[in-house]
């Protein structure tokens, strides 16, 4: 993936800037190179790495750090980044883990254990995750400087702005009271300069970035107001921070296979979602009938409720995904989704004793935080999808560095032996949750989602309309969605909202009305539910087309 270059499309999610060349500016395609985001500075960056010569992971690090200072709130250098990378040379697919961990003061965690995790201060915060992300992700498939790729980022901050950054969690301006942007920019210029002055290779180089951040003054600053602020991460933390390369999930589904992060995130619930569907004739029911929302909707709650009940960081709890996805336990459970009534119960099965429902089921207990998304490909065939987050948090910018952090802790809990029970070094649970689909080996889709608990679900839905009922991008972008509360909220544990289920307005009168004879707790929504940005790629042509809620592409 040295050599990697051309299409890209990198796309986030719940702002309101366009930067378009197609008649629809939400839709895009070509072979040159193609970028989708939120932000059209972000959409620039990408562009310029590009044109000048740059690979598709060059431009993901470049529209990335951009992001990190245009969509504050969403997305923060003191947040995080699950990312699938699909390599073409190698037909490789690993997930880089940009996720932080919990303090490794064991003090800390009791305090935890018996205050609960906080949302709104840097006690909520997770190890900052997104540099040491970006420099694993250049060191392995990139071939500019880190100079380079942060060159448009710290163009944005030395043109300056305002004072103050939205907290998405409930939309507040959060007044820092100095400039944060030019301080931002002095901690980026130390990176670069660490970059410039180490000395051996372009890796070496990369790594006093890494270093500089998390292991000399820039983490000693951090530590002095982590201190003064009452929270709970040190120096330590930060320098033991890496970003883990690990293998993907996968499943198949009708001929296809899917790649999702593992059980520390969300993502292999969805592969359970599959499975259970794979039993049922989607297409003969019909896109957005009433029969095809009931089972997707009956699917995702078991599938949900394993979630809730099993996963966690699997360096520190065994999560049996092999049972999980087998096909003995899904025969089990697939019988389970009744065509004629809709579930009023939280039902995980018991994949140890190979049981449809597990006896009896744990404290499990939905809410939304910021996050952005982000899927890259080029004309080679290497795929890169990604949800960045910074999950809006009110803790303020740590000192003169300009950072800002998230409050990511929130989605681990305080339940002594859950597998996502808080512990020191510890990843939370996360709701972001990247996807690659491929087809003989191939990516032939990459969606990433924003919305919390909804992001699977949609994500889910975007898979079923590509491989179910033949939709491209764009399609798929438009079809009516809905979505279910019927399981833990993975932002503070909120109990499931049972039977509920969301339908877009686009769905028909009548067959709200059948899902409601069902038994389902029907809603209407009238905007989009969840933000989805999706690529589908033709196999034949190699033509990418994204979707996302902006596009532009290099001519």
């Amino acid at each position: 993936m040295k050599t990697l270059c051309g299409v890209v499309c990198l796309l986030v999610i719940g702002f309101p800037a366009r930067v378009g060349a197609a008649p629809d500016d939400r839709m895009a395609s070509g072979s040159k190179g193609l970028v989708v985001s939120g932000r059209s500075a972000a959409t620039a960056a990408g562009i310029q790495i590009l044109e000048q010569g740059g690979n598709a992971a060059d431009a993901a690090a470049a529209t990335l750090l951009t992001l990190s200072v245009t969509t504050v709130g969403a997305f923060c250098i003191g947040g995080e980044v699950p990312l699938l990378v699909y390599d073409a040379k190698k037909n490789d697919v690993k997930v880089l883990s940009g996720q932080g961990g919990a303090p490794l003061d064991p003090a800390a965690i009791e305090w935890y254990l018996k205050n609960k995790i906080p949302s709104n201060d840097v006690r909520g915060a997770a190890v900052p995750a997104v540099v040491d992300l970006v420099v694993i992700l250049l060191k392995l498939y990139g071939t500019k400087s880190f100079g380079e790729v942060i060159g448009p980022t710290l163009s944005i901050l030395d043109a300056g702005g305002p004072t103050w950054y939205i907290d998405t969690s409930d939309r507040r301006k959060i007044e820092t009271g100095h400039n944060w942007r030019a301080e931002l920019a002095v901690t980026f210029r130390k990176l670069v300069e660490a970059e410039q002055k180490a000395t051996g290779g372009r890796e070496s180089r990369l790594q006093a970035v890494a270093d500089r951040f998390y292991r000399g003054d820039i983490a000693d600053a951090l530590e002095k107001w982590y201190i003064e602020q009452g929270g709970f991460l040190r120096k330590a933390d930060l320098a033991a921070h890496r970003t883990l390369v690990e293998d993907p999930v996968q499943a198949s589904y009708r001929g296809y296979t899917v790649l999702k992060c593992g059980p520390w995130t969300q993502g292999p619930y969805l592969l359970q979602s599959l499975r259970l569907l794979e039993g049922f004739d989607l297409r003969g029911m019909g896109h957005a009938s009433a029969d095809y929302i009931h089972v997707v909707t009956e699917a995702m709650k078991l599938a949900l409720a394993d979630r809730d009940e099993y996963y966690g960081d699997p360096r520190f709890t065994k999560v049996p995904l092999t049972p999980l996805l087998s096909d003995p336990y899904t025969q089990m459970r697939r019988p389970l989704i009744d065509m004629k009534k809709a579930s009023l119960e939280v039902r995980p099965g018991d994949p140890y004793r190979m049981r449809p429902i597990k006896e009896p089921t744990s404290q499990a207990a939905a809410s939304q935080g910021g996050t952005t998304v982000m899927c890259v490909a080029d004309r080679w065939g290497n795929v890169i999808a990604a949800t960045p987050s910074g999950l809006g948090s009110s803790a303020g910018v740590a000192g003169d560095t300009g950072i800002i952090h998230g409050a990511r802790l929130v989605s681990l809990n305080t339940w002594k032996g859950h597998p996502n029970c808080i512990a020191p070094g510890k990843r939370p649970r996360i709701t972001l949750t990247p996807t690659l689909v491929l087809k003989n080996g191939k990516p032939l889709v990459a969606i990433a989602v924003a919305g919390g608990d909804l992001q699977d679900q949609v994500s889910l839905q975007l898979i079923l309309d590509h491989i179910d009922f033949g939709m491209e991008a764009e399609l798929a972008f438009h079809a009516p969605r809905f979505a279910t509360r019927h399981h833990t909220g993975s932002f503070g544990q909120d109990r499931p909202r049972l039977g509920s289920l969301q339908v877009s307005a686009k769905v028909s009168e009548s067959v709200r009305e059948e899902l409601k004879r069902r038994g389902h707790l029907v809603t209407t929504s009238s905007g989009e539910i969840g933000g989805a940005a999706m690529l589908s790629i033709d196999p034949a042509s190699h033509e990418v087309r994204g979707a996302g809620p902006s596009a532009g592409r290099v001519e």
